[in-house]
């Protein structure tokens, strides 16, 4: 499935926000859900590359990887990390579809994008794929998703459709799901 690059609507890039989610959000989250350092990370709809510091950071990781449906986001992103002196390898990926092997990362990050996206039940059945066994997926709440984007919010997420990954622990607007073993 490819996304239609048409009908696709980038949120706004509004700098208040996103410095909010990297001095604040990222940090907490991490610190909160516990997320592991020293794995392979993915973060899925990275955008223009706000949290790759951040999470680098935090999760110190042993590669990150981010990717983005929208080529000019990724060229941003790729620009932020190379003057943050983040290494990070920053692809144009549909979630949908992602073009890695399978039990390719130990952690992965979804800022929401599964939210936004038609066939939801397709992104969670590839990062389920994706994710190693014992490896964790840290997502947004459908309550954070009602406070952040009211508008654009449809409805939880179809979890049926990647029923390896369990619920762990939850933090303030965010959830942490373990892929079984």
């Amino acid at each position: 499935m490819r996304c239609n690059v048409e009908t696709y609507q980038p949120f706004p890039n509004v700098q208040g926000r996103n410095a909010i989610q990297e001095r604040f959000e990222v940090p907490t989250l991490a610190r909160l859900l516990r997320l592991p350092a020293g794995g392979d990370l993915l973060e899925v709809g990275c955008g223009r590359g706000v949290a790759l510091g951040p999470l680098a950071a935090a999760c110190r990781p042993a590669s990150l990887t981010g990717v983005d449906v929208n080529a000019a986001l990724i060229a941003e992103a790729r620009a932020a990390a190379e003057a943050a002196g983040v290494a990070a390898e920053l692809r144009r990926a549909d979630v949908r579809d992602l073009p890695f092997p399978e039990a390719s990362f130990d952690l992965v990050v979804d800022f929401g994008t599964c939210y936004h996206i038609a066939r939801p039940e397709l992104a969670l059945a590839e990062l389920e794929r994706v994710l190693r066994p014992g490896g964790l997926l840290v997502h947004e709440t459908p309550l954070a998703q009602l406070c952040s984007h009211p508008t654009r919010f449809r409805g939880g997420l179809p979890w049926s459709s990647a029923p390896r990954l369990v619920p762990e622990r939850r933090a303030l607007f965010w959830a942490a799901r373990r892929k079984r073993r």
